[in-house]
């Protein structure tokens, strides 16, 4: 196998790469590098997080009962 390399970032103990998901085999060498650059754009990570709080936040209500209409055929 060929050495590969991933850019991604670290948060809340989890590595994120940016719209991939990668399978490593088991047992095999990893480096990982830290940068001393932290990352300043993270809209994404921001945008998910408020999304999922919404989805949280969801109550199970029931879905209101709608007028029931009745259509005529018509022949064109």
């Amino acid at each position: 196998m060929q050495a590969q390399a991933y850019e991604g970032y670290f948060e809340n103990g989890r590595f994120y790469i940016a719209g991939q998901t990668i399978q490593i085999p088991e047992r095999q060498r990893v480096v990982i590098t830290v940068f001393n650059e932290p990352i300043t754009d993270n809209r994404h990570a921001i945008a998910w997080q408020e999304f999922l709080a919404g989805i949280k936040k969801i109550e199970n209500e029931p879905v209101p009962e709608f007028e029931r209409v009745k259509f005529n055929e018509v022949d064109l």
